[in-house]
């Protein structure tokens, strides 16, 4: 067990996290539009099966990723990764990224606020989703020194 120091990060966690869900969004609105069905409001639904299609997005997006390559897209576009709170540097498992992840919408909240206020209070940086899986974000250059 090596000896990381976190740091909030909230810069480059922001920008990871406006990164990973601009193309989830971005996903889901092209897939709404191009095979949504039109619906009494005016706009497009997707129902059925298809209504699918964004939930499996999103996990392979964060999850999946996460797990396979050691980080999401924005976390590597940003040099960040999210390792085991015992500070192991190894790929998270199935189950503490997709806790991590499933927070995702209450870290979100009200534009990131309750992500940053937790961030910036507790003692390991850590955002509610990462208190929830035992896990913490570190900088790339933390895990060479």
């Amino acid at each position: 067990m090596q000896n990381i120091k976190t740091e909030p990060n909230i810069g480059n966690r922001f920008v990871a996290g406006l990164v990973d869900y601009f193309i989830i969004f971005g996903f889901t609105i092209f897939t709404i539009y191009t095979i949504g069905e039109p619906n009494n409001e005016g706009g497009y639904s997707l129902n059925g099966a298809p209504a699918l299609i964004p939930i499996i997005v999103w996990f392979l997006m964060t999850v999946g990723i996460e797990i396979g390559l050691g980080a999401t897209i924005g976390n590597s576009l940003v040099r960040l990764k999210a390792i085991p709170l015992n500070e192991e540097n190894r790929k998270l498992t199935f189950g503490e990224s997709f806790k991590r992840h499933l927070l995702d919408p209450i870290d979100m909240f009200f534009f990131g606020a309750v992500g940053i206020i937790t961030i910036k209070n507790t003692e390991n940086n850590q955002r509610v989703g990462d208190l929830w899986a035992k896990t913490i974000v570190v900088s790339n250059k933390s895990l060479t020194q």
